[in-house]
């Protein structure tokens, strides 16, 4: 599977543990899109300022470049639909998105118990207020946070190969 997948979502959700472990699952390659942030972002987002859009562009361009050889699996928030858009034109190919939902308390919960995290709790309510969930037209799974990783590896991989239309073609 030449999987090319980004698990999405607030601060606080899993992105990176589920991102880990689909990768792991599918024998691509994970990527934390934290990583790939400028540091002057790492340091913004550490005093509590969140960013903007013009912060937001380069990251994003970055996370479509390291999509494009295929196999890969990025953990990245990916709030906005036209953060959405710009990774997959980036990229330059089809890009699956893997939503992880979740309700604020559990977020904030998830957030409250995290150690050695750059993000603060602070910002849980800005990043919710931007979220824009993926529409009926994008490459897009939701699934519910309120699961084991496991199960929620399961659903998306279940979902992306049911309708995939290069396999069912095959």
């Amino acid at each position: 599977m030449n999987l090319r997948c980004v698990v999405m979502g607030v601060s606080g959700c899993g992105k990176s543990t589920v991102a880990a472990a689909l990768a792991q699952r599918t024998g691509a390659t994970y990527v934390d899109g934290d990583a790939l942030h400028p540091p002057a972002n790492i340091a913004k987002m550490a005093r509590g300022a969140a960013l903007t859009d013009d912060d937001r562009w380069p990251w994003l361009a970055s996370v479509g470049d390291r999509l494009r050889p295929g196999g890969i699996v990025i953990a990245c928030s990916a709030l906005k639909r036209s953060y959405r858009d710009l990774i997959v034109r980036q990229a330059r190919q089809p890009v699956t998105f893997l939503h992880l939902d979740g309700t604020r308390e559990v977020l904030a919960d998830r957030m409250a118990h995290r150690h050695r995290h750059f993000m603060p709790l602070s910002l849980l309510d800005s990043q919710l207020a931007t979220l824009e969930r993926p529409g009926s037209d994008e490459d897009a799974v939701i699934v519910s946070i309120d699961q084991p990783v496991d199960m929620i590896v399961t659903r998306f991989l279940t979902t992306i190969r049911f309708t995939d239309p290069l396999e069912k073609s095959q």
